[in-house]
């Protein structure tokens, strides 16, 4: 009995000796950084936004691209190639690119948007004579001559001087206009092509007023099935009339269409108006745009 009692003595001094030696230890780490534990990663984290120089105008004005996210599916959004004559496209564009960066859960880990707001900026600083971001208070009150601010430095209609079927003359309504001497002739065609190639888009967006329509694009090939996809995903979402062909006169060397002869997905998205922005609308367009490619 006497061994026993002995025996579970020394097993409680044992226990009580680590115990002791255990807050001993604790108390000399109190105090230390603890090891990192691995974070759970957000599905829907905060765009990375890149701001990069595209290209410049004749007049030497700088064409910008801005980027979010960082997924491996592209989507490029294009506003202003017709400068100022639909300077409300530049500015949803611009509207657009504030949603994005206080609504960062609307690019998820899959996607990448790049927005180009002005792609004929020396067209947009002749309407409202300011360059870089502006205002509907920047715009002139007096109406202004149909086709003001259309047009490059050169005079030359930017979305005619791409590469599919392109001819030196072209048309707009019931006129004749230049397309430039060459496809890609002019720096800020060359700077959305540059770009296209660089970023390998999977689709492209392209904003203009007013017809209160999305277009889908074709060259040679008729309209990529793809095509008719995003149309009606876009269309569907932002209330807009879905267009398959586009026939209200004779066009040549448009974007969308050279995009479409380099197998890339185009539309073409009009406001109802040139003084509405409609960012509504178009958020709801881009929304369901992005989340049709995110479960592909």
């Amino acid at each position: 009995m006497k061994f026993l009692v002995s025996k579970q003595a020394l097993i409680i001094i044992s226990i009580l000796v680590l115990v002791g030696l255990g807050f001993l230890l604790s108390l000399s780490l109190k105090g230390k950084p603890s090891v990192p534990q691995p974070l759970e990663v957000s599905p829907t984290p905060t765009p990375l936004v890149l701001h990069k120089i595209i290209g410049k105008s004749v007049q030497g004005r700088t064409i910008n691209a801005y980027v979010y996210g960082n997924g491996a599916t592209h989507l490029l959004f294009v506003g202003g190639i017709h400068g100022g004559y639909e300077w409300n496209s530049v500015l949803l564009a611009y509207e657009a690119m504030d949603y994005l960066k206080k609504n960062p859960d609307a690019v998820p880990k899959k996607i990448t948007v790049a927005i180009i707001p002005s792609a004929n900026p020396d067209g947009l600083f002749k309407v409202v004579q300011k360059e870089g971001r502006f205002s509907v208070a920047d715009i002139p009150t007096t109406k202004l001559i149909e086709g003001t601010g259309r047009f490059n430095a050169h005079n030359v209609d930017l979305n005619r001087n791409f590469d599919c079927n392109w001819k030196p003359k072209s048309t707009w309504k019931n006129n004749v206009v230049s397309a430039g001497t060459s496809a890609f002739s002019e720096p800020e065609a060359q700077a959305i092509r540059d770009f296209v190639f660089d970023f390998s888009p999977d689709a492209v967006v392209f904003w203009h007023s007013k017809a209160n329509a999305v277009y889908a694009s074709e060259c040679n090939n008729g309209v990529l099935p793809k095509t008719l996809d995003i149309m009606n995903t876009y269309a569907g979402a932002s209330g807009y009339t879905p267009i398959k062909s586009f026939d209200a006169y004779k066009v040549s060397g448009d974007a969308e269409g050279w995009l479409a002869s380099i197998n890339i997905s185009a539309i073409t998205v009009e406001l109802s108006t040139h003084e509405t922005v409609e960012l509504a609308q178009n958020i709801r367009g881009m929304r369901a745009l992005i989340e049709s490619y995110t479960h592909q």
